[in-house]
């Protein structure tokens, strides 16, 4: 899927998301389409309708940051959603505000360094892919059925749509689920990334439906419930940030209240993979 695609796909997801009632829209007899018209989108704007039709098309080259911030406004984009057409269209004109690398590159030594030096905090790094490209030996104890799959990088997003134990072992599934198809959504799109989506759309139809809403969101915290197969029922409110050397990569590490029985068990799961590596290696 080449650039123009995404912005049509996007646009028509917006479009069809906001009612006359919500953008202040009097509505006479019955309408034909879920949301605003392509007409009532370019009033709003404040542009000629052909115009918007051309930007609907995913023909965005020439297209000033004004006109863009006038669609998002009208198509009362949030935050995530309005950077996020500003980046395709911004990239249709191949000036986009940061440069983009592929996604799956090496993790630096020195952060896998630093991921093991957080011995209480289960840590990871990942792509916009969703792959685990590096992980801590709390974060792997805390994240075990993750790994309990074949060779190869650690995909989130795989195991959250194909793993039938996912639902179990997240009892935020349906949370988790959309914030996935939202971090995918938001990566540009490279020959990895298509073969993704089509792995999940051929073994989800949750997936599907979801992809082709074309929900995009940003978060930066948040908090993960785990029913773990060894410790039991853990609470881990996690951080993630960006890496400053490389945007493309960001790093999560969580961490428990402190006293609560999440603690306790993260813990115990810290004894747990010590005992296991040590198994392996006898």
């Amino acid at each position: 899927m080449g650039v123009k695609d995404e912005i049509r796909d996007f646009l028509l997801a917006r479009r069809a998301r906001v009612s006359p009632g919500q953008a202040g829209i009097a509505v006479h007899g019955e309408r034909r389409v879920a949301g605003l018209r392509r007409e009532e989108v370019a009033r709003l704007a404040g542009i000629s309708v052909e115009y918007y039709i051309r930007l609907e098309r995913g023909n965005a080259r020439g297209f000033s940051d004004d006109v863009v911030s006038a669609v998002a406004g009208a198509l009362r984009l949030d935050e995530a959603e309005r950077e996020h057409l500003f980046d395709l269209v911004h990239l249709a004109n191949a000036r986009s505000r940061r440069t983009r690398k592929p996604v799956g590159q090496p993790v630096p030594d020195g952060v896998r360094r630093l991921l093991d030096a957080m011995a209480t905090a289960p840590a990871y790094v990942w792509n916009g892919r969703l792959d685990i490209l590096a992980v801590n030996p709390l974060g792997r104890a805390l994240f075990a059925p993750l790994f309990d799959g074949p060779d190869g990088p650690v995909n989130q997003a795989r195991f959250l749509f194909l793993d039938p134990a996912a639902p179990d072992f997240f009892p935020d599934w349906a949370q988790l689920a959309h914030d996935a198809v939202a971090v995918l959504r938001r990566t540009p799109q490279d020959r990895r990334l298509e073969a993704l989506v089509g792995e999940l759309s051929a073994g989800s139809g949750t997936f599907r439906d979801m992809w082709t809403a074309y929900d995009v969101r940003t978060r930066h915290t948040g908090v993960k419930r785990f029913r773990h197969p060894v410790a039991g029922p853990i609470t881990v409110e996690f951080q993630s940030m960006a890496l400053i050397t490389d945007p493309d990569l960001r790093i999560t590490a969580g961490a428990a209240e402190p006293h609560s029985a999440s603690a306790a068990a993260l813990q115990f799961l810290a004894g747990w993979s010590t005992g296991r590596r040590q198994t392996l290696t006898t």
